[in-house]
């Protein structure tokens, strides 16, 4: 599904069912150099299950076009825009890594027309190291071999998730390779971990969600490790929302990783 959103092309996966404004609507955020993909099972199986899905590419993420955000805050000032786009007045928000700051930032701001707030693989703040960043910058590639390492606990997938066999950390190397190939006018691998870094109002934003929140931890994440996510739940609990949070036993690519956990979690968290 292709929407114009502020004059660009935004492309949204749907899960393989088209939309339909009657049904309620989740919108699923990926991380830095990512895209929709990376939601294939939780996707699917929510399309098929009485959901709108928009699993949306970040502009200037390969299949949607425009300036690439340099911000959470302009990012969520995209997903709101593509939300008014749709014709969508409430909806769930999913997010991943930089994803779950994005739908926190937007939840934020757009207050009773979100209904659910999903972060998964959350930290905040959400710093990068000087050494990762200047990596990210000028050895590109030689980074993405690093973070593939340090995202990952396992080097198969469960069957329920890309297929018996995969190779999930190769695979991971060729989506963010396709990711940084795909925008020739900025490094996106570079401007999604300086936006990641920069964040500095993930505790106010806290504070102004009106929905449930779900945490949907790895405990053996490195790159944004349970203890990081601590500070942003006990903030959660401080403005009185309803707050869950589920640990698998997986690294920092949940999705993936514990595909079925992680969509049980996000399932039943939406179905309460």
């Amino acid at each position: 599904m292709e929407l114009i959103v502020n004059g660009h092309s935004a492309y949204c996966y749907t899960g393989g069912k088209a939309f339909d404004a009657a049904r309620p609507t989740v919108v699923f955020i990926h991380g830095v150099l990512n895209d929709h993909s990376v939601w294939g099972l939780q996707s699917r199986y929510l399309a098929h299950h009485g959901w709108n899905v928009l699993a949306v590419d970040l502009p200037g993420h390969c299949r949607s076009s425009g300036e690439a955000p340099s911000s959470v805050e302009e990012a969520a000032d995209f997903i709101a825009a593509l939300l008014d786009a749709a014709g969508v007045q409430r909806a769930a928000l999913v997010g991943h890594s930089w994803g779950s700051l994005i739908a926190l930032e937007t939840a934020s701001r757009l207050k009773e027309r979100v209904s659910h707030l999903v972060l998964v693989g959350t930290a905040y703040p959400m710093k990068v190291s000087p050494a990762l960043l200047d990596t990210a910058l000028n050895q590109p590639m030689k980074a993405i071999e690093l973070i593939n390492v340090l995202s990952r606990s396992t080097l198969a997938p469960p069957p329920s998730g890309l297929g018996p066999g995969t190779w999930v950390h190769g695979a991971s190397l060729a989506l963010g390779r396709r990711v940084l190939a795909s925008n020739t006018q900025v490094n996106v691998f570079h401007l999604g971990f300086q936006a990641c870094d920069s964040y500095a109002n993930g505790e106010a934003a806290m504070l102004a969600i009106t929905c449930p929140v779900l945490f949907v931890l790895g405990t053996q994440d490195q790159m944004t490790p349970p203890k990081a996510a601590q500070a942003l739940i006990a903030t959660a609990r401080q403005a009185g929302n309803t707050v869950k949070v589920v640990m698998l036993e997986v690294g920092h690519h949940q999705m993936t990783e514990a595909p079925d956990g992680t969509l049980f979690a996000i399932r039943d968290f939406l179905a309460a």
